[in-house]
């Protein structure tokens, strides 16, 4: 029998603090303090996207309906997101990480792992690492992180979750793990979400002490079964996979009143597009498949999809996905979205008919990025782009 042996393994999971809601209250300072909700207002349709601590006492969190956060906490500050000055702080931030190790996996803005198993020497070791990135996130971002040092992902995992806010913890043997986690509920286990949850519990398997005590009734209850138990017993092989570039981006808007009208969905469109077009082409990106999202005012979904040469621009995206659109059947709409996959850092081949006046286009587009490096995505704007802006921004009135 191979005997698991991951003591030496160190990996670092580093979890920034109500990372969206920070940001707004490092820029604002009058926010302090205060039940701070970022997502949707409580006249929109959406959901919670993160909030302050002090919003979390009322009962809100992540991913909640808007409505119910409301209902929770009526007195709350409620705010969009500002995706764009979240992702550059993300940049400061995953930037000081990569300064530790190039084994960086990306899980979101605010979270990610780091391998320091081969580099932890070259820095006085795992802890005087994980010490230095809270020291350097502070210092440099004026935010805080929590920080987590385990032998695997999930104790890692759960480190960083032990001592938040602002905290430092260390689960580096499975010896350390399982005493630790013994008597918590089976969802501390990476995997078990709600619905495994409630199958565990139908077999009397509500903690993870009743694991250790139940193990074959826990495999045979399905093919999660025998990863559950090893990882109850600290047996985690997952590894750090650094960043890779997406298979796909998009992009997609929902309306608070179900829309009708296919010309106004036609300048969404163009919108979408365009933002997509300036997110791929900074990126070096060409897209050969272009997929159109739908949501109907019944929440039946539609998905169209349409490969071509590949294209980073605007208006050959928005076209594709007009055509589409014009192709499915005519009601009431709650969500449109655009996402682009195939993507490919080669350009396509100039051999139409059509070669020069795309050459010119893509010069143009070019031009035009360049402002909106400098100055914003907004700075150029099309008639049929400020018509639709102008309405969304209605809508939300």
């Amino acid at each position: 029998m191979t005997m698991y042996n991951k003591e030496e393994t160190r990996i670092i999971h580093i979890d920034m603090d109500a990372f969206y809601a920070a940001v707004e209250i490092r820029d604002n300072p009058d926010l302090a303090g205060k039940p701070l909700i970022i997502g949707a207002l409580p006249s929109e349709r959406g959901v919670v996207a993160t909030c302050s601590y002090e919003a979390r006492v009322f009962g809100v969190r992540s991913a909640m309906s808007i409505k119910e956060a409301y209902r929770l906490c009526p007195h709350g500050i409620y705010m969009h997101p500002n995706s764009r000055k979240y992702a550059q702080v993300s940049q400061q931030i995953h930037k000081i990480w990569s300064d530790y190790t190039d084994l960086c996996e990306y899980v979101s803005l605010d979270e990610g792992f780091l391998d320091v198993t081969g580099s932890a020497h070259l820095f006085g070791g795992a802890t005087a690492i994980g010490q230095s990135i809270r020291h350097r996130v502070k210092e440099e971002t004026g935010l805080t992180c929590s920080v987590g040092i385990g032998y695997s992902m999930m104790s890692a995992k759960l480190a960083s979750e032990e001592k938040k806010p602002n905290g430092f913890f260390e689960i580096l043997t499975p010896r350390a793990l399982k005493s630790l986690i013994i008597d918590r509920n089976v969802r501390i286990i990476y995997g078990v979400g709600a619905k495994t949850a409630a199958e565990l519990k139908k077999i009397g398997i509500t903690t993870v002490r009743h694991i250790y005590k139940n193990r074959q009734a826990v495999i045979n209850l399905s093919n999660q079964g025998q990863q559950i138990v090893d990882l109850a017993d600290g047996i985690d092989l997952r590894k750090v996979s650094p960043y890779t570039e997406p298979k796909s981006i998009g992009t997609e808007h929902t309306f608070q009143q179900d829309i009708r009208d296919f010309d106004y969905l036609k300048d969404v469109l163009l919108l979408i597009a365009q933002k997509l077009s300036f997110d791929i082409r900074f990126k070096g990106l060409y897209s050969r498949t272009i997929t159109l999202k739908i949501t109907y005012a019944d929440m039946k979904q539609v998905t169209r999809a349409k490969s071509r040469e590949a294209t980073n621009q605007a208006q050959a995206i928005y076209k594709t996905a007009a055509a589409m659109l014009d192709r499915i059947e005519k009601r009431p709409i709650r969500l449109i979205g655009i996402s682009l996959s195939g993507l490919d850092t080669a350009p396509p081949l100039q051999m139409t008919l059509w070669s020069e006046a795309e050459d010119n286009h893509d010069k143009f587009t070019d031009a035009m990025m360049k402002l909106q490096q400098k100055y914003g995505q907004n700075i150029i704007k099309t008639a049929n782009e400020l018509r639709a802006q102008k309405r969304i921004e209605e809508d939300y009135l």
